[in-house]
């Protein structure tokens, strides 16, 4: 049996080590990941959940509640940590994960992070694939959570089913800019930390500001580290949503392009590239565009 075959039977099996082995390879580009993700059934209908915000919202904490409220349900839960940090530099991408600790060692629980490698807003190409390989397995849902640092958040809300927008009371002052950016991409917001000063004037301000924009998006009230208010959100989670995401088709046409594009990559002998760039930017009418070109037609 090939390698990428004992894989999918591993990870259709619900084998967390032949899971953690497959997101390695497709987020390494390490064969057989290519094979891997072809061959695998992608179940779309598992709800993916998109958790977003600034830093300090309490993000990880709440991912942690939630999940403990869908083991209680005895559901089984992914969560897909995205990163902000180079790979080389593990430290914040632990630190934020010790929230989570007593889900370790949890069999319905499988969490795993992921630096986002410098993709513009957090979620790179990997993160995508990576989610499909979670899809194959046997999973009631899969909850990704990142931070909320600009575009991370549109591109978020293309990837998941459902996106809710975790914001503290201090977020007060910024309340024009959540009318510009995350009005658009929110499903939910969750004003976490509701026993600090000015939580209830926070969620009030939120709740007219989605009514003005004429949008029914709930505005969730939540104390994560002490329980409070979280199976509202669950119960929320978990009913199907009747939209159709159209930043989903958006993201898919431009993860569709960037396959077609790496394939047709594969091909180039990038040293030789080197090499001829090398030489002939020595031409005082040197043209990148003219030389790619040729390049192109000739290689």
């Amino acid at each position: 049996m090939n390698s990428h075959q004992i894989l999918k039977e591993g990870i259709e099996q619900g084998d967390f080590r032949a899971l953690a082995r497959a997101l390695t390879f497709v987020e390494n580009d390490i064969e057989p990941a290519s094979t891997l993700l072809k061959t695998i059934h992608i179940k779309n209908e598992i709800p993916v959940v998109g958790v977003t915000g600034p830093p300090g919202a309490g993000k990880s904490t709440l991912v942690n509640t939630i999940t403990n409220y869908f083991i209680e349900q005895k559901k089984k839960i992914a969560i897909l940590a995205v990163d902000p940090t180079s790979p080389f530099n593990f430290g914040s991408l632990l630190g934020d994960r010790i929230r989570m600790a007593q889900q370790f060692n949890n069999p319905n629980v499988f969490i795993r992070s992921i630096a986002t490698r410098g993709a513009l807003g957090g979620i790179s190409l990997k993160t995508l694939e990576m989610v499909d390989v979670l899809k194959a397995a046997k999973f009631d849902l899969i909850l990704v959570e990142t931070v909320g640092v600009g575009q991370s958040e549109v591109e978020i809300a293309g990837l998941a089913d459902k996106t809710v927008v975790v914001l503290v009371p201090e977020s007060g002052d910024e309340i024009q800019n959540i009318k510009s950016g995350l009005m658009e991409i929110a499903q939910g917001f969750i004003v976490n930390k509701a026993d600090r000063d000015g939580a209830d004037t926070f969620a009030n301000n939120l709740k007219k500001l989605v009514t003005q924009q004429h949008q029914n998006i709930p505005v969730f009230k939540t104390i994560a580290d002490k329980n409070e208010g979280i199976s509202a959100v669950c119960k929320w989670i978990l009913k199907p949503t009747d939209t159709i995401n159209e930043r989903k088709k958006f993201l898919m046409a431009e993860k569709a392009l960037r396959i077609i594009q790496h394939y047709r990559m594969k091909d180039i002998d990038s040293i030789q590239l080197r090499l001829d760039v090398e030489k002939a930017v020595m031409q005082p009418d040197f043209n990148i565009y003219r030389f790619t070109e040729s390049w192109i037609k000739h290689s």
